[in-house]
């Protein structure tokens, strides 16, 4: 159907939503036939395509909707209304969409309806999560050039497990049989590894093999792991409201999960000063599991004692560099090599303060 007739055909539907208390179907019904004087010229067939895209356009995504529907796309991004890219099976593809610069930011203000997210020039970045489970990243002018960039990140709807991991190749099943008993030995670890590595995929899977009976709390700046524990609280952090009060940080939310009991302490992914809450709570005996931001295992474990001390200034470096190798016991190393597929590269085990070997299983 023109894109041109569907444009006009939603306006109108909105115009007629707004002045008369008419559903969205009986709006959409009256566009149509105000469009063709009377949809008896159409066929039922084609009225129903027609009725459908309008109905996508104003409850929907658009065009969007096809592209977060579909399972084999993992990533799309929005650099432009013209300039519109996904990831699927390995690669990077550029779309031609034909989207409005309006498309984009009514596609937008429907993802962030019931997220309660804002996006505005005083908060011009947004993080939110989409009923589907998807995270949703947009950023605005003036803080980028001239349109409204959005990434779109979804996650598989399957849980993976350590066993799945194996037979897509990710590891051995040596190692898979490491990782399963160094979790449920109460290992705190560590997972590393650059944006689409499979960090959030391989802590999913170690929680996997926990005791689902075991009481688990996770905190997120937006929600994104799943798992199968019966006992579980996901917590979720939180911007600031239009007149700037409300907000609740990871820092936040990791000391109010020390109150509520958790045998084991999950953070999606430690990234600034919330990683010294991160080190106390381990350091009194509660198990963890995170993710990081690395290109090694050594280098997670070098940045985890620099991220505390963006906490102030009175943080004693020796203290965070001590206490990181007295809790941390395990880092697992994720990469994605320039096939795609995605691996453990690397594990390293402590032995004592300031002494790691590598696991090669």
């Amino acid at each position: 159907m023109a894109q041109e007739a569907v444009l006009g055909i939603t306006e109108r539907a909105r115009s007629i939503l707004v002045s008369s208390p008419n559903s969205l179907d009986e709006a959409i019904a009256q566009a149509i036939d105000e469009a063709y004087e009377t949809s008896q010229g159409l066929s039922q067939s084609v009225e129903a395509t027609l009725a459908g895209e309008v109905r996508s356009a104003m409850s929907g995504y658009g065009q969007l909707d096809d592209l977060i529907a579909n399972p084999a796309i993992e990533e799309i991004w929005i650099n432009a209304p013209d300039q519109v890219f996904i990831f699927e099976s390995s690669k990077t593809r550029r779309l031609d969409l034909n989207l409005t610069a309006l498309d984009v930011r009514q596609a937008v203000e429907r993802m962030l309806r019931d997220s309660g997210r804002r996006l505005d020039r005083s908060e011009p970045f947004v993080d939110a999560t989409l009923l589907n489970g998807s995270r949703l990243h947009v950023v605005i002018p003036d803080v980028t050039r001239e349109h409204w960039s959005v990434n779109i990140r979804k996650f598989p709807t399957k849980v993976y497990s350590l066993e799945d991991l194996v037979l897509l190749g990710s590891m051995s099943q040596a190692m898979a049989s490491f990782l399963t008993e160094q979790f449920q030995l109460g290992i705190n670890i560590l997972v590393s590894g650059a944006t689409q590595a499979g960090k959030t995929t391989m802590l999913c899977a170690l929680l996997n093999v926990g005791h689902l009976s075991e009481r688990l709390v996770s905190v997120e700046e937006t929600f994104e792991i799943r798992t199968n524990y019966v006992d579980w609280v996901a917590l979720q952090a939180r911007q600031a409201n239009l007149e700037g009060v409300g907000e609740i940080t990871l820092r936040r939310l990791v000391k109010e999960a020390l109150r509520m009991r958790p045998g084991r302490l999950v953070i999606g992914e430690v990234r600034q000063a919330e990683a010294l809450d991160l080190l106390i709570a381990l350091n009194s005996g509660i198990a963890g599991l995170c993710t990081i931001h690395a290109n090694s295992a050594f280098d997670a474990l070098e940045k985890l004692k620099l991220l505390p001390l963006l906490a102030g200034e009175n943080i004693p470096s020796l203290f965070v560099s001590q206490t990181v190798e007295r809790t941390i016991g395990l880092v697992v190393h994720c990469e994605m090599d320039s096939s795609g597929k995605r691996r453990v590269a690397q594990v390293i085990q402590s032995r004592g303060i300031e002494t790691w070997i590598e696991v090669s299983l």
